[in-house]
């Protein structure tokens, strides 16, 4: 067989195969074929034109060109079809269903904080923040708690090693060291050192004591105060707005019961129960065959307190509140284990109580 009946043998071999070629793995192995460096067919015929006579040599060598650009020319066309065969949309095969987008929750402290925050907020009250990192004379000494005070333990305040200062007038020495907030009391004595009365607030935020992790006790957790301050202000106002709130949080049926307790800066004092929500009244082991349950602590701020931020207790009266979100959202949810609001298990954050 001539050389030059070589060349179009090698063609039309190549055009054959390349019609069969389904998959770029299976194009690459007849591009190695042909053009491979080693054994190529064309790297095989370059060789047979080197041994052709002088006379021929220009007309061989320019067919062997002619070939090899030619199979480089329909190898770089049918792997761009083939692309297009294979993957219409690019890396998407838009035949298949689509994927269901799952969306997040807010989660049932934030929600329980944001629901708690627009009841007052309708009420008239401003909100207010504060550090989480507080000095012991807005958290301890203006709240008129006593240096002997139980709150005041190392057992249940987080102190901080700190070299800053606090300058206050009403402040000296090592008593003063910088702590972890047990309560976001002391907003409200940061609030009335810069605002005179009349004054109608809640306080939210996280505080931190040092308890043992157990069923109904974290070292961190969210609390609401509240404040209100006027010159006409008294324990039966206390005591309504008490009772609107509980009753649009809950229910409208929800019954509400105070009985007298003991805080420091509060006097006198009393501790807010609601009707057992597990047992409607009728006594179990959740309100302690009690049908109540507690869930915040309020009061007419202690004369001391106003002393302290220089307020006129003879002119000025006003009562105080408190509350700590995880328990009252173990109430409102049916909840059992405060824990699992910090879990981060995806299987209790999705059951949407609210």
């Amino acid at each position: 067989m001539s050389v030059p009946s070589t060349f179009d043998r090698l063609r039309s071999e190549f055009s054959s195969e390349l019609a069969h070629v389904t998959t770029e793995s299976e194009l690459q192995t007849l591009r190695d074929r042909f053009l491979g460096r080693k054994k190529g067919a064309i790297v095989a015929i370059m060789r047979t034109v080197a041994e052709a006579p002088a006379e021929s040599r220009p007309l061989l060598g320019r067919l062997a060109n002619d070939l090899k650009s030619y199979i480089e020319a329909k190898i770089v066309e049918y792997r761009s079809t083939l692309s297009m065969k294979q993957d219409p949309a690019g890396t998407v095969d838009i035949t298949l269903p689509g994927r269901t987008v799952t969306l997040g929750n807010v989660h049932p402290v934030t929600h329980l904080l944001e629901r708690i925050q627009a009841i007052f907020s309708r009420m008239g009250y401003a909100i207010t923040e504060g550090p989480e990192a507080e000095d012991d004379y807005h958290n301890f000494e203006a709240l008129n708690m006593p240096l002997d005070h139980p709150a005041r333990d190392m057992q249940d305040t987080f102190y901080l090693r700190s070299s800053l200062r606090f300058d206050h007038p009403k402040k000296s020495g090592d008593r003063f060291a910088n702590l972890l907030r047990t309560h976001t009391s002391g907003m409200q004595i940061r609030y009335m050192e810069t605002h005179e009365p009349p004054i109608r607030i809640i306080a939210p935020g996280v505080v931190y004591r040092r308890d043992s992790t157990d069923l109904t006790h974290l070292p961190m957790f969210h609390q609401v105060e509240g404040l209100v301050v006027s010159e006409h202000a008294t324990m039966g106002d206390l005591k309504g707005t008490l009772e609107t709130f509980l009753r649009e949080l809950f229910d409208n049926k929800t019954q509400v019961m105070f009985r007298p307790s003991f805080f420091p800066y509060t006097e006198p004092s009393a501790e807010v129960f609601i009707g057992c929500l597990f047992c409607q009244r009728k006594g179990c082991a959740i309100c302690k065959k009690t049908g109540w349950l507690e869930i915040l602590g309020s009061g007419m701020v202690h004369p001391a307190v106003f002393e302290a931020v220089g307020y006129d207790s003879e002119r000025y009266t006003g009562w105080a509140f408190g509350m700590g979100i995880e328990r009252v959202a173990m109430l409102k949810y049916g909840v059992d284990d405060m824990r699992a609001f910090f879990e981060n298990d995806l299987r209790f954050l999705e059951q949407h109580p609210y």
